[in-house]
Order: structure tokens, then sequence, then C-alpha cells
């Protein structure tokens, strides 16, 4: 956008202006220049950023740069400054002349398969868990992750605020998992699990465990996790020599897997969504 000097702008003197108040002459070129028009700048609604990040126009900080390159317009005006907020039901916006338009907000649960990626494209153009959607929701990504071997409850959103309430460990949303190791599993051992294990670097701790069963061969474990740590689970009982030969994540927060069979999703009602963000007791 090409600014006009500050000092060959025209205003309609008010008392401020008549009386050549410098301060008054930036606050009325800056409403001028506004993609609001002279409306002052909003403090409701979301950061353009945000909104182009939402509409799956580019990540949010790819967006920033649309905006600060001048290729994005609200209500035809040139937005280039990131401190812009929008109304999506009212304001118009463009990117290089085209209409973007806000996308209705999804959240879906699946129950992920073994041998799929948490991912939204693959170089290798190995198996991810959107194929396992209609292929319109293909701009939907993954909440936190599952690794390739593992299965289990997996939600998917367009809803960056949502990704991160869920992942993020502030939040404190727990993640329930079922795990089959290899051979006996001791109270003694778990019990390492809650008070926590140094493994590369990093202290790993469960906030829950319960042995379910267990014999020579193999016992199966039900464990709550907060961290959500790369590996968690199977590095925690790599620290006991007990490989993990399965594992399940059953719920995340109040969801539960239940019997949503595997390959398969639906999406979450509202009052899950909302149960989901609340805050941790």
């Amino acid at each position: 956008m090409i600014r006009t000097p500050l000092g060959s702008l025209r205003f309609s003197p008010g008392p401020s202006e008549s009386s050549g108040d410098p301060e008054a002459l930036r606050t009325s070129a800056a409403r001028k220049d506004s993609p609001h028009g002279s409306s002052p700048p909003k403090t409701h609604g979301v950061r353009l950023q945000k909104f182009l990040a939402d509409a799956g126009i580019a990540s949010r900080r790819a967006a920033e740069r649309l905006i600060t390159s001048g290729q994005v317009s609200v209500n035809g005006r040139t937005a280039d400054e990131l401190g812009i907020r929008v109304d999506p039901a009212r304001d118009s916006v463009s990117v290089d002349g085209r209409p973007v338009r806000a996308r209705r907000k999804l959240y879906v649960a699946l129950n992920k398969p073994v041998g799929f990626l948490c991912t939204r494209r693959d170089p290798a153009e190995r198996r991810i868990v959107t194929d396992l959607l209609p292929k319109e929701w293909s701009h939907l990504f993954p909440v936190g992750r599952l690794d390739r071997d593992s299965e289990g409850l997996l939600f998917l959103t367009n809803d960056g605020d949502f990704s991160l309430r869920l992942t993020h460990p502030r939040y404190g949303i727990t993640k329930r998992y079922r795990v089959i190791a290899v051979g006996r599993v001791t109270l003694d051992q778990v019990a390492s699990f809650t008070q926590g294990v140094q493994h590369e670097g990093e202290t790993l701790r469960a906030e829950r465990v319960k042995i379910v069963s267990a014999n020579a061969s193999h016992s199966l474990v039900e464990m709550d996790l907060r961290q959500g740590k790369n590996h968690e689970v199977r590095r925690l009982f790599e620290s006991i020599g007990r490989p993990v030969e399965s594992l399940r994540r059953v719920q995340i927060g109040p969801i539960k897997l239940g019997q949503l069979p595997v390959g398969r999703w639906r999406v979450l009602t509202e009052a899950e969504v909302k149960s989901l963000l609340r805050p941790a007791p």
C-alpha cells in the first residue's frame, strides 16, 4: 500500500486538529487508513491471521506473512497490520482478490488402526489417518499423535485453539492407555512410573497406573498420562525392561473410545466438545 505523507493529508478540522495537535493528526490518519474505514480499531472478533488459518488458507505464521506483504484485504481495504481483528459473520476478507469463507469447525473422533501415521501428508506416501476420513475433510489435522504402531482414540479438527487445549501440558488433559507388555509387571516396577523416571534427559511420569492382569508371559496395564511426551508410554516400560507389545488409547479427558470400531470415526457432539474445554479438576 502507498501511504500518503502525513503533511499532505487534509482533514475536517476538529477542536484538536485546528490547534495543530500532532497526535490528533496521527490518530485521524490511522482511522482513514484502517480496513474498517473511519471506525475505531476492533477490540472484539478474531485476529485476522487466525481467521485465515482457520479457513485453511495457510498456517498462522504463513498468514501473518500474507498480511504484512499486503495480499489481504478486509471490506475492500488492504489490511497489512497484524493487530487487525475481524468478525467472520460480518466482515468480507479476501486474499489476492479472492474471497475467503470461514470454515465450519469440525471435531472428529477416530479409532486409529495400527499402521497409520498421524500427519496430514507423508513424503513416502505411507498411509495417514486422514485417509480414513471423507475426502472433503482432508484439511483436518490430528490433535496430538499416536505412533504408527499404536491404536485407539484420536481427535482430528480444524480448530487450532481446541488442539492447543488438549495437547499442552498446562491444561492438564488426561489420556488413558491400555498396554500389553511382555513379561510380568510388578507393583514395585510401576510405582516408579508415578514417581517419575529419568530417560534420555527427560522426566517421564504417569498420573495413575493399574495392573489389570499379569502372568509370566504378558501383563495388561492401564495408565493415565498428562504430559504427552514423545513415545512416553513405551519409554516408561522400556525403563523397567518390559517391551510394549500393544498400546491402545481408550480415553481423552471425559471422552471414551467406547464401541467405536477400528478405522471408523464419528463427529463429537457440542456437549462433548464443551466438556473437553472445561478446566481440568
